[in-house]
This record gives C-alpha cells, sequence and structure tokens, in this order.
C-alpha cells in the first residue's frame, strides 16, 4: 500500500499563484509583475515543476498571420488554487503568536 503523499508549495510558487489569481500570464510577464521575486532564469523551471504538480496548465498562444513566435500562457488551475489557500491559511496561522491565536 502506498502513502498518499500531501502536496508541496515554495513560497516563489505562492507568488506565480498569486500572480496567476485571475487571469493567464506568460513568463517574463511574471517576472515583470513579481517586482523582483522572480528571475528570468528560473521562472520557466518554476512553472515547470507546478505543471508537474497539477498547480498550472498552460497552452501555446494563438499568433495572427502577421508571425512571430507563440508565447506560452499559464493559468491557475482549480486543484493549485485550492492547494495555495490551504498553505496561505497554515502560513497565517504559523505566524501567529500564541496569545493571538486565542
Amino acid at each position: 500500500m502506498s502513502e498518499m503523499r500531501l502536496p508541496s508549495m515554495s513560497k516563489t510558487e505562492s507568488v506565480v499563484m498569486e500572480l496567476l489569481r485571475g487571469r493567464e500570464r506568460y513568463g517574463l510577464e511574471l517576472v515583470d509583475a513579481s517586482g523582483g521575486s522572480l528571475k528570468r532564469g528560473s521562472v520557466y523551471v518554476i512553472l515547470a515543476r507546478m505543471e508537474e504538480k497539477g498547480f498550472v496548465d498552460s497552452r501555446q498562444e494563438e499568433r495572427d498571420a502577421a508571425g512571430g513566435t507563440p508565447r506560452r500562457l499559464y493559468r491557475a488551475t482549480p486543484y493549485g488554487r485550492k492547494v495555495h489557500g490551504a498553505f496561505s491559511q497554515l502560513r497565517e496561522a504559523i505566524a501567529l503568536r500564541p496569545a493571538e491565536a486565542e
């Protein structure tokens, strides 16, 4: 019998989830919107890992006849949003001092 493995979400993945709230974005747009939290060299590695975990999915942007290289657009999945919400609550609870938790 295999043990069920709980999902994990890093702080960086949480930043991506916040930025994807309610809209699709491409990788470099996430970097620009992150205020320095995400770096160009790692954003696509992070997005690929999140896609493997089922937190985000992606699609190729449709381009018109004028051309250009199509970009990959990312969006949060319902599962990713749910895990993000749970981790946000957990981080908030852990940050409390004992007197504040009453």
